[in-house]
C-alpha cells in the first residue's frame, strides 16, 4: 500500500533532511466566545489587526445559533450546548459588527481589528 504526503509536508520533510533550519510562522491569535440567553459574551472582541484569528464559540443554550458577520465575511451554525469555531482573515484596522441570525436583537457583538 502506498501512502501518499501532502506537497507541504513532503516538502519540509525533504527541507529537514536535507539539514535547512525550517522556520514557521504562525500569527494566529484565539479568542472564546459564550452565547447565554441568545446574548453573546463579551460582546466586544479586540484582535490585532493583521493577524488571522480563530474565534472560539460555545453555545450555552439549548436552541441553535448562527454566528453572523457579512462584514467579516463568515457565518456559522452552532448547535445549542456545542461548539464551534470560526477562522477569520487577518483584518485591517477598523470595527467589525457579528450578530447572531436566529436571535439578532439581543445577540449583537463587534470585532475590533487595531
Amino acid at each position: 500500500m502506498r501512502i501518499l504526503l501532502p506537497l507541504a509536508l513532503a516538502a519540509l520533510l525533504l527541507a529537514a533532511s536535507a539539514g535547512q533550519t525550517i522556520v514557521v510562522a504562525d500569527d494566529a491569535e484565539s479568542r472564546d466566545l459564550v452565547i447565554k440567553d441568545h446574548v453573546f459574551s463579551p460582546a466586544e472582541i479586540t484582535v490585532p489587526a493583521g493577524h488571522r484569528v480563530a474565534i472560539h464559540i460555545k453555545n450555552m443554550d439549548a436552541t441553535a445559533e448562527e454566528f453572523d458577520s457579512s462584514a467579516l465575511k463568515v457565518e456559522k451554525v452552532i448547535a445549542g450546548g456545542a461548539s464551534g469555531t470560526v477562522h477569520l482573515r487577518p483584518l485591517a484596522p477598523g470595527r467589525y459588527k457579528f450578530e447572531g441570525e436566529y436571535h439578532e436583537k439581543t445577540a449583537q457583538g463587534v470585532v475590533i481589528a487595531q
